[in-house]
């Protein structure tokens, strides 16, 4: 299945705290978009790799995406290596993908910026035609996508674009609530950790407030671009 949008992550969650309203509203617009989660999440304080994965089933469901894949590349310890950007080809090739967003490229938690690098290098890669990957027994056609956005995640960064979420909002916090083993619970045992503050999915809404207030609507979710951005009615911009 070839993919309109195809989204990496560092770990499950990543994207629904970045770039699930974008996300949604394109599959609202009839885009077909994918998700591929870099690791399982195991090294995080709260919960475990099951449930996370379990947590991401149920988040694929509200996002209303094709495809979910996990390539289990190792939490905390996966590195930009020749056998990790092979990996992350051999997806972009099988969704062949226009558009690619991934992590941040600087953030508070390494991986991110690890992931944005690896990512951003196996799109260039990707278009190579010396470099083969198979899927099973198949040779894996050449593909490079269009364009590559990196989502804003903990760190503020200054965006190159935002996207008006208005409308798919309530159904972000939705899918990100999905990850409950994550966040604030009163009655949970486990570790406070920085996302599991009682104020930590406020400050989400309130960083979607102030992106969308960049561009005169109720919320926004920002990305930064590698290549300049061109449109073609320059009377489509907010």
């Amino acid at each position: 299945m070839k993919l309109d949008i195809l989204a990496f992550a560092a770990h499950p969650d990543d994207v629904e705290l970045a770039a699930s309203g974008t996300i949604i509203k394109h599959v609202q617009l009839g885009k077909k978009v994918g998700i591929i989660d870099l690791t399982r999440g195991e090294m995080g304080t709260r919960g475990s790799a099951d449930i996370r994965n379990e947590e991401s089933i149920q988040s694929s469901k509200i996002l209303g995406i094709s495809e979910r894949h996990n390539l289990d590349l190792g939490d905390a310890f996966f590195d930009i290596s020749n056998e990790n950007l092979i990996k992350v080809i051999q997806k972009i090739r099988e969704f062949q993908p226009q558009i690619v967003f991934c992590n941040a490229v600087s953030d508070r938690h390494p991986d991110h910026a690890r992931a944005s690098e690896l990512v951003s290098r196996a799109c260039f890669m990707s278009g190579l035609q010396k470099i083969k990957t198979y899927n099973g027994e198949v040779q894996q056609d050449s593909h490079r996508p269009s364009v590559i956005y990196h989502y804003i995640q903990d760190r503020w960064i200054d965006p190159d674009i935002i996207v008006d979420v208005s409308d798919t909002f309530e159904l972000k916090l939705k899918a990100i609530k999905c990850f409950k083993s994550q966040f604030f619970d009163p009655n949970s045992e486990e570790p406070e950790t920085p996302i599991s503050s009682e104020h930590f999915l406020k400050s989400i809404k309130s960083k979607a407030i102030t992106l969308g207030r960049y561009i005169n609507t109720e919320y926004g979710e920002g990305f930064t671009a590698e290549r300049f951005v061109g449109i073609n009615d320059i009377t489509t911009l907010l």
